[in-house]
């Protein structure tokens, strides 16, 4: 972290939550020379390495506005995507606090799937045909009328979670019941029912000021918990970056049919969007097509995304936040980061907590690896697993067969017999890679 004495415009940051995204974001931002304190609530066992950890929930958002008040915070960073969507950028706006994130109304991009596919049929988004129910019988119906295979979702937060995709209609019924019964709390209220999309997924983000727009990196994520992406979908078990399969023309694409109009119609909807737009893209043979849209950094997305960036993270994220992203440009690493996440066995189902991690120094000591924290906690001392995602061990190399050796010799340094992860992160695009070089 800086030291004020040496500069005269340095912030006091706070980061709001507490997984490997915020990690990421926080190991970033303490490399700013405008950093002066940085803060993170309520934080993980790692973050303490970088950042000053506070003991507030990341949805207190009264706590959060007192601690703004009593340690003099200049700028907020909102990782996770419930504060946003309960207002919280709102009510720091209010306050005079200068915060990183979109407005309760804009952040509905994420909150309801039903008001992103809406949008997408006021402006011509491609996305995949859908429909919207609030009960069992027509959605059901729906289901029988389209045939499998098919995609079911709660319409609101479900952390990562509320998604099938339902390879036969019984398989849909179920689901919709699961939903329907409260298996996703308030998130399923309503139920979104898409067509199955054909293709490679991918993820694009860019920073937007509310009209002005700063493409970033791309990424690849794994969301099934198993090896060959089989079983059940996760919040995601490793990522890397860049994607592979945007080129330079789909890129342009995206920006052009989907960024654009986005941003655009939130702007004459009356809902301005300020913040990252990160876009789940399946590129199908009739181009990118959006699955759904996320309101913040992605996880495990950040933590390559921060691996690669090569600009100072402040200044870009404060242009999002005052309307000048026309001003500032992002520089990045011409390596691929490529991140394995390690999770707590029986994850996504239940899992044992408290269990105890050993040698993260030695991980963190392979040349050109970092190792984030998310569901952690530090205690005497000693590093123990306190949810279902807990690590994410993360490597640079020049090719992604190169950033997953460096990263699985980290992984393997770890010594966490409750633990597991995935052993093919980055498969596809090692494929790509020798296909290439034959």
């Amino acid at each position: 972290m800086a030291n004020s004495n040496e500069i005269d415009d340095v912030l006091n940051v706070l980061v709001v939550g507490s997984g490997g995204r915020e990690h990421a974001l926080c190991w970033a931002l303490a490399k700013s020379r405008r950093v002066g304190d940085l803060y993170c609530a309520p934080g993980n066992g790692g973050i303490a390495n970088v950042a000053r950890r506070v003991n507030l929930n990341a949805n207190d958002t009264d706590g959060i506005l007192l601690m703004c008040r009593d340690v003099n915070i200049d700028f907020v960073v909102v990782g996770p995507e419930a504060p946003l969507v309960d207002g919280l950028v709102d009510r720091l706006d209010a306050a005079g606090v200068a915060a990183f994130g979109p407005s309760a109304a804009a952040a509905q991009l994420e909150g309801s799937k039903g008001f992103t596919k809406d949008l997408c049929d006021r402006y011509d988004i491609p996305t995949a045909a859908y429909g919207r129910f609030d009960n069992e019988s027509d959605a059901k119906s729906y289901v029988q009328k389209q045939g499998a295979p098919i995609v079911v979702k709660a319409d609101g937060l479900a952390a990562g979670k509320g998604v099938t995709i339902a390879q036969t209609v019984k398989e849909a019924s179920i689901a919709i019941d699961k939903i329907f019964d409260g298996q996703f709390g308030d998130a399923g209220h309503e139920v979104v029912i898409e067509e199955f999309l054909h293709g490679e997924e991918a993820s694009f983000f860019a920073l937007v000021d509310g009209e002005h727009i700063l493409e970033l990196e791309t990424a690849q994520d794994h969301k099934a918990v198993g090896d060959g992406d089989t079983g059940p979908n996760t919040g995601g078990m490793g990522a890397y970056s860049p994607a592979p399969v945007m080129n330079t023309d789909l890129r342009a694409r995206v920006m052009a049919e989907i960024i654009r109009p986005t941003v655009e119609g939130m702007a004459k909807d009356g809902a301005p969007y300020k913040g990252v737009l990160y876009a789940g893209l399946m590129i199908t043979d009739d181009g990118p097509k959006l699955i759904e849209y996320n309101v913040r950094f992605g996880d495990p997305e950040c933590q390559v995304l921060m691996t690669r960036l090569d600009s100072d993270l402040l200044p870009l994220l404060m242009a999002s936040q005052d309307g000048t992203l026309d001003k500032v440009s992002a520089t990045w690493k011409t390596e691929v980061a490529l991140s394995v996440v390690m999770a707590s066995k029986g994850y996504p189902g239940p899992y044992e907590k408290g269990t105890l991690i050993r040698n993260i120094d030695a991980a963190n000591k392979v040349d050109q690896v970092t190792v984030f924290h998310a569901g952690t906690a530090l205690e005497g001392g000693k590093i123990r697993a306190t949810g279902g995602r807990v690590l994410n061990v993360t490597a640079l190399g020049t090719t992604v067969a190169e950033a997953q050796k460096r990263a699985y010799g980290a992984v393997d340094q770890i010594k966490w017999p409750s633990g597991f992860c995935r052993r093919d992160i980055g498969w596809r695009a090692i494929e790509r890679e020798e296909a290439e070089s034959a």
